[in-house]
């Protein structure tokens, strides 16, 4: 077992369990309350290498979980000397005087956990490990453990690599035969040339597509006769083939390859190796706190989306970038490999059913040799349109592709696109409507800090909405005009709770309607990075212009999107620490028996608790 066991979507009647394992052996997958539960298990495997097989395991039950019960888990293999050997390995996963993997089955919530935005080598701690205190708190009597952990975006860094994490990702490459690609457009013509190669380290950009300044688009970004199809910033160690995304992941999430990873410095060039020392600190600090993470994603249900960093930065931002990245062979192919990592990796997990046909058709191309007609398996998933998901507790929980489905803009090239079309978003409303409360998961924030999104609207007006990450919900006059109005509709649930992340601070609004007595309670609860913060002094000085210019009494309110609605922010709870957090946490979202939030607080990666408590007028 060299990832997970990660557990995935849990329901009255089924049961599944992801895993990456190094044996062509299919798992089964077993639970037991006092006695084995009846059902059947299938799994689905994939083989991604020569000794590497993701799989997906699905128990489904002759008879239902009942909620709020405590249910053991078990993972057995057809070959017995395999089975007896993940027996050992699995007591690291195994909790104080706990014999086997268990989980609590709720469908009532009333404790959501939800963070995003993990990047390795960011120099704070990972505030996952937040998340096995609590487990660990429940064995010992102390509290009863969180539902469910909603991962809202950026669970990985493809386009923002550390060196040391790319020597990791290939030695796992070479340890389990993740198989290699043909590639078209690039320096070299397969993924296996990458290692040797002289840009292979801080230097990926000389390898990556670039594009003749032969449009309006790319004179107006870029100033030289030839730039880069990506736009990352970060884009020196950008992950290539998807050999290399299937090794992050593995990184990422288990600790299981970590003991047999060396860093060889002297493979840098002089002029990064500072820079690899550095970077080198965090990522060991990091895996040695995967023990910790692997075994709590071992017993909690946990369900992901996608946002731009899990492909690329800027992902799908402008249809001006889309039309050049599509356009060419080699950042097509990249952004595709990323989209199989996440479908492997990520999406199949949330409602393995919704992806029946495609694991048939990855069935057909997915071979002993390596993946077969490769750009055809990519296209299938450019082609899918189901990324997003609702899940059937009390509150639903509605899920948000905000990345694929986009509302481009006709008039212009460089003017971002809006993060969900007209026809999404209708479906979207047609989910929630009529409902008494729902919880939404948007990677971006709905609202977002007024005086950011006016430097983002500014530097929009002035075509240079890539520079400032222009990705904002109203940022796009269309999309931003119908997400309103489903607030303002009059069958909008009561209730409306808003998860996301993306920005890197934490912070918590309550939004009403203006002039409606009637207005739906909507609180929406922003928390992030798990593993990442916003350049500290630069967040306070936005923060203070945002609440000169933007106070609750101020004209300018007037001249937004939102001048319809009253946007409150609440202030954290230490004495005048104002309303943004800037530091790596986890977010617990505690429901009431009304299905409304009762407590916003942010479990932070230093051990501290910080709550954001609500307005006095809005208790």
């Amino acid at each position: 077992m060299v990832a997970g066991p990660i557990l995935r979507h849990v329901t009255e009647r089924s049961v599944t369990v992801w895993l990456i394992t190094s044996r062509d052996n299919p798992a089964r997958l077993s639970v037991t309350d006092d006695a084995p539960l009846s059902g059947s298990s299938e799994s689905q495997q994939i083989q991604v290498g020569k000794n590497a097989f993701i799989q997906l395991v699905t128990l489904e039950l002759e008879n239902p979980l009942t909620p709020g019960g405590r249910y053991e888990y078990g993972i057995r293999f057809d070959d017995e000397q395999i089975s007896a050997q993940w027996e050992q390995e699995q007591s690291t996963l195994l909790y104080e005087d706990n014999a086997r993997l268990d989980f609590r089955f709720q469908t009532e919530l009333s404790d959501v956990l939800h963070g995003s935005c993990r990047k390795p080598h960011h120099p704070v701690d990972d505030a996952l490990l937040r998340v096995d205190q609590l487990i660990e708190q429940e064995k010992k009597g102390q509290n009863t453990r969180p539902d469910m952990l909603l991962m809202t975006g950026d669970q990985v860094y493809c386009d923002d690599v550390a060196g040391p994490m790319l020597q990791a990702i290939e030695q796992v490459v070479d340890r389990l035969g993740l198989f290699h690609e043909d590639i078209e457009g690039a320096v070299i013509e397969n993924t296996s040339e990458l290692s040797g190669h002289e840009f292979n380290y801080y230097q990926r950009e000389n390898i990556l597509p670039q594009i003749e300044l032969n449009t309006a688009l790319s004179k107006l970004f870029f100033g030289a006769k030839k730039k880069p199809v990506f736009t990352s910033v970060n884009a020196h160690n950008h992950l290539i083939s998807l050999s290399e995304v299937i090794a992050m992941y593995i990184l990422v999430w288990s600790d299981a390859l970590w003991s047999e990873i060396r860093f060889d410095a002297t493979r840098i060039t002089e002029a990064h190796r500072e820079q690899f020392s550095q970077e080198q600190e965090q990522i060991e600090k990091f895996a040695a706190g995967l023990p910790q993470v692997r075994r709590a994603l071992a017993h909690l249900p946990v369900y992901m989306i996608f946002d731009d960093h899990d492909v690329t930065d800027d992902w799908n931002l402008t249809r001006g970038w889309e039309e050049q990245v599509y356009g060419n062979p080699l950042s097509r192919r990249m952004v595709g490999n990323a989209l199989i990592g996440y479908w492997l990796c990520q999406g199949w997990g949330n409602q393995p059913g919704v992806f029946e046909d495609i694991v048939a058709t990855a069935s057909e191309q997915f071979t002993a040799n390596g993946l077969v007609r490769h750009d055809e398996f990519i296209d299938t998933l450019f082609e899918f349109e189901q990324w997003h998901y609702t899940l059937a507790t009390s509150p639903p929980v509605c899920v948000l592709d905000t990345r694929t489905r986009r509302w481009r803009s006709e008039s212009s090239l460089d003017k971002p696109s809006g993060l969900m079309d007209w026809e999404a978003l209708c479906e979207f409303q047609q989910d929630i409507i009529g409902k008494q409360s729902v919880i939404v998961v948007s990677a971006a924030p709905i609202y977002g800090v007024k005086f950011i999104e006016a430097i983002q609207k500014v530097f929009t007006f002035f075509g240079k909405a890539l520079t400032v990450d222009a990705e904002n919900w109203m940022a796009h006059k269309g999309t931003a005009n119908v997400i309103l109005n489903i607030f303002r509709h009059y069958k909008t649930p009561p209730s409306f709770i808003i998860l996301s992340g993306d920005v890197h601070y934490s912070f918590v609004y309550d939004v009403r309607l203006r002039f409606r007595r009637n207005s739906p309670h909507i609180t929406q609860f922003t928390c992030s990075g798990l593993k990442n913060t916003f350049p500290d002094k630069l967040l306070k000085k936005l923060e203070t212009l945002n609440r000169w210019l933007y106070g609750r009494r101020s004209p300018l309110n007037m001249f937004t999107r939102r001048r319809k609605m009253s946007v409150r922010a609440r202030e954290i709870d230490t004495k005048g620490a104002g309303t943004l957090l800037n530091h790596s946490a986890v977010g617990q979202l505690i429901l009431n028996a009304n299905d409304e939030p009762a407590v916003c607080r942010a479990l932070c990666a230093d051990q501290d608790t910080i709550e954001f408590p609500p307005n006095r007028d809005d208790e």
